[in-house]
């Protein structure tokens, strides 16, 4: 790896793509990490943390096109698995909907039929 590895260019890539690079990135950390140990270069030491990196951006955009397909697939469906719900926070997530929160109860119904608001023409 001579050049860095943008995240950009990585998502335009197939799974097959990325995995294959991803292989090759794990085999070339053996090597740097076996250099190390064999008193390789300080230039191969330092090379170590870049290909970590890549590894790290190249998984990063596996899973997050793993998680684009699942919320493509769980799109219109009755129930999303925990993860792919939105987080918000725990007293959001426990809040009344907007339907449950407009709904009324019969004894308010006839309350507001009998006695609906008054209206008067005030003269001024």
């Amino acid at each position: 790896m001579a050049t860095k590895i943008k995240a950009h260019q990585l998502r335009g890539q197939g799974k097959e793509d990325l995995v294959k690079q991803l292989d090759d990135l794990k085999t070339e950390l053996q090597a740097l990490r076996v250099a190390k140990v064999t008193s390789g270069g300080p230039n191969k030491v330092s090379k170590i943390q870049s290909v970590r990196k890549a590894i790290a951006r190249i998984k990063t955009v596996i899973s997050d096109n793993q998680r684009d397909n699942l919320r493509k697939f769980y799109r219109k469906k009755k129930y999303v698995p925990l993860d792919l719900r939105p987080k918000k926070t725990r007293a959001m997530r426990r809040r009344l909907t907007k339907f449950e929160a407009s709904r009324k109860t019969l004894r308010q119904r006839k309350h507001d039929a009998h006695y609906s608001l008054r209206r008067y023409a005030v003269k001024e």
